[in-house]
């Protein structure tokens, strides 16, 4: 069956990546986009999650399910926390991108090593790992890395720089890792330089679209 995904946006440099994945992994799936800029600006600016800024990601999803989607991937890993708050809204699944990929993270190792280039997506993604692990009964240790300068780099064009910053961090914490996440999906573009590391390295638009998929499926069947 062909499937309409919405895909949520908070950033631009979301847009193309998850699209890509889904020609990659899903290439019979129609994806519609739904962004707003202002989210992850503010976000920068304020380091704080607000809840207008929430009422404006539920306009989104909401934007979303009236173009009648039959589900939504959340792809800011900043906003995962209030996906539990916003999917009940809607008659259609709701997830974030990275949740899925966090549990594998768990399951993998006990030292995980977690890259962010955005402030805020750091300590979310750190304590989703943390609330994971507690319910798996498992002892974790993360290493938090914050690369700021990459996603401004990024922001100003400088692909390049973006990249290299990413990867020197990743073979960093490949050294005493078990398992290292890229926690947004706008830093995937940095993987596609990295070569030789025996360290896995997660990224969440494969394992959120199975995801969502297979939620789908498990739907139609009922």
């Amino acid at each position: 069956m062909t499937y309409r995904i919405g895909l949520v946006h908070a950033t631009l440099n979301a847009v193309k990546p998850m699209n890509d994945a889904f020609r990659q992994y899903a290439p019979e799936t129609i994806c519609l986009n739904f962004l707003n800029e202002g989210l992850i600006q503010e976000l920068n600016e304020t380091g704080n999650v607000t809840p207008e800024m929430v009422r404006r990601l539920g306009k989104l999803i909401e934007s979303a399910s009236l173009s009648n989607v039959d589900g939504v991937l959340l792809t800011c890993s900043s906003f995962t926390p209030y996906v539990d708050l916003l999917a009940p809204l809607f008659n259609i699944p709701v997830i974030s991108v990275d949740y899925a990929m966090l549990d594998r993270a768990v399951s993998m190792g006990n030292r995980i090593g977690l890259i962010a280039t955005v402030a805020a997506a750091g300590p979310t993604s750190e304590q989703i790992l943390k609330d994971i692990a507690e319910e798996k009964g498992k002892s974790i240790v993360i290493n938090t890395e914050i690369i700021s300068e990459a996603f401004a780099a990024l922001q100003k064009g400088d692909e390049d720089m973006h990249d290299m910053l990413i990867q020197q961090k990743i073979k960093d914490l490949s050294n005493h890792c078990d398992v290292v996440v890229v926690a947004q999906i706008s830093m995937i573009r940095a993987l596609r330089g990295l070569r030789t590391l025996t360290t896995p390295v997660l990224t969440s638009p494969e394992i959120s679209i199975k995801s969502i998929l297979s939620k789908l499926d498990h739907k139609d069947t009922r």
